[in-house]
């Protein structure tokens, strides 16, 4: 029985590749939001002469809101990959970002929490300058999503730290003691 028990568990544990496609799409729509940024940066441009203030402060909050949308998926790309499928072998790679070296599922959800967030509050900032375009039903579900993001986000975080605290009690550190 051990033979077929140990290879059924060799196939789901081989199945974490089954996300590497996944990943490589999501590679794919980095390079749509980065085609996205400089088409909008370059109609920007283009058409300067004839922007009011406003135009080019909603736009530039446009811009920023397709960076945060590209830092989220990189994040989900790296951080998914090195976390559910494989590690990425990147020691001492001068451009290894610094989380990297203690991303688990939960520091995971966290980050991808607090992003969303961002995104959002730019997507709020946009309609705030921009009310005079929008319903106030519009704005109410704007407000509305933000704040269920904040919980959310709230939630993991509080979660997190319980299982770690948790954790770290179960599990305290060993303290060496110099000899006497």
């Amino acid at each position: 029985m051990a033979p077929v028990v140990n290879r059924i568990e060799s196939f789901i544990f081989w199945s974490r590749w089954l996300q590497l496609p996944m990943y490589l799409g999501l590679i794919v729509a980095l390079g749509v939001y980065a085609y996205k940024f400089l088409k909008s940066l370059a109609t920007m441009v283009m058409n300067l002469p004839t922007l009011t203030e406003n135009d080019i402060l909603l736009q530039v909050l446009g811009l920023i809101d397709v960076v945060m949308i590209a830092n989220l998926l990189v994040m989900v790309i790296i951080g998914g990959y090195e976390t559910f499928v494989s590690r990425l072998h990147l020691d001492n790679h001068p451009d290894q970002p610094d989380w990297l070296d203690h991303i688990d599922a939960g520091v995971l959800k966290v980050k991808l929490g607090v992003a969303l967030i961002s995104i959002s509050s730019i997507h709020l900032l946009r309609s705030f300058i921009n009310t005079s375009n929008l319903s106030e039903h519009t704005l109410r579900w704007e407000i509305t999503i933000h704040v269920v993001l904040v919980l959310s986000a709230l939630v993991l975080m509080l979660t997190d730290w319980m299982l770690t605290k948790k954790m770290a009690q179960a599990h305290p550190p060993v303290i060496a003691r110099p000899d006497h």
